[in-house]
């Protein structure tokens, strides 16, 4: 019986870009049959930072020069100018009644987004732009997630959704409170991971799922169990490789300034060569 596989990579701002990366090529550095097999997995799931790389990987980029991309002295990223703790101060505001439905916590969390004063939306959009190697979607299941501020509703993009690959990644990329709202027809959305960081259920027609996530295991969620307990929940085989304290400092205080890339990237190298066996046991490669 053939397995169907996923690749899904979460959400963790420019650090969870570059230590997701990182991840790959250690995987790769260790065991090349084994980040060949993620790297075709029948679909690829990203949400936030996990979008941007999906997409790179998808593109057609090697590793290598996605990695290179990273621990370039010079980028196309900006500095937010605002901490992550002001951001998780919004989602405690929006949290503070326990009878709101998820979708409602996620409209006053849009709510807020709307309001708030960021860079202005088209710079926004040109760093995501620069960000990806390929503007269009690729011939294979691609998917990225976002939020609809109005409904507060979890969306799903693919190559069918009518959407430009770098609307939807900045889309899903749009941090409330850190980057400005971005708009798609009539429609204004915010970053995916607003609810899960890894939205593990759009890969529920998968048997199989290796998960990234630039975090701790144990990092808390406010809406939910956290990434830990949905993979364990997944209906099919999950591993999920998260963040080790190495990486976690490799972080830093804020995961959103660019600064954190270089050493987020090769932490997550590290780290990847560690997982390798463990991955290739996983996928059944060697």
């Amino acid at each position: 019986m053939t397995t169907k596989r996923a690749l899904v990579l979460g959400g963790g701002g420019v650090a969870g870009i570059a230590w997701q990366t990182g991840i790959l090529l250690g995987v790769a550095d260790e065991v090349p049959a084994a980040a060949q097999a993620l790297l075709k997995s029948d679909v690829l799931l990203g949400t936030s930072a996990g979008s941007s790389v999906v997409a790179q990987i998808s593109s057609g980029l090697s590793l290598v020069d996605l990695f290179a991309r990273q621990v370039a002295e010079e980028s196309a990223e900006i500095d937010p100018g605002v901490a992550i703790d002001a951001i998780a101060d919004l989602f405690l505001a929006a949290l503070s009644d326990p009878d709101a439905t998820v979708s409602q916590k996620r409209q006053r969390i849009g709510a807020v987004a709307l309001k708030t004063d960021t860079v202005a939306e088209p710079l926004r959009h040109n760093v995501i732009a620069q960000r990806l190697p390929s503007h269009s979607w690729p011939d294979r299941v691609l998917r990225v997630t976002a939020v609809d501020i109005a409904t507060g509703e979890l969306v799903v993009f693919d190559r069918d959704s009518g959407v430009d690959l770098v609307d939807a990644v900045a889309a899903s990329c749009a941090v409330p409170g850190a980057w400005p709202p971005v708009t798609i027809g009539d429609v204004r959305y915010m970053d995916g991971g607003v609810g899960s960081t890894i939205n593990l259920s759009f890969a529920d027609d998968c048997d199989a799922a290796v998960v990234l996530v630039p975090a701790g295991e144990s990092s808390p969620s406010p809406f939910g169990a956290g990434a830990a307990n949905e993979i364990d929940g997944f209906r099919g085989a999950a591993l999920g490789v998260f963040a080790d304290d190495g990486s976690l400092a490799a972080f830093g205080a804020n995961p959103l300034d660019p600064r954190c890339r270089r050493g987020s990237a090769e932490a997550g190298r590290a780290q990847g060569r560690r997982e390798a066996a463990a991955v290739a046991k996983f996928l059944g490669v060697r």
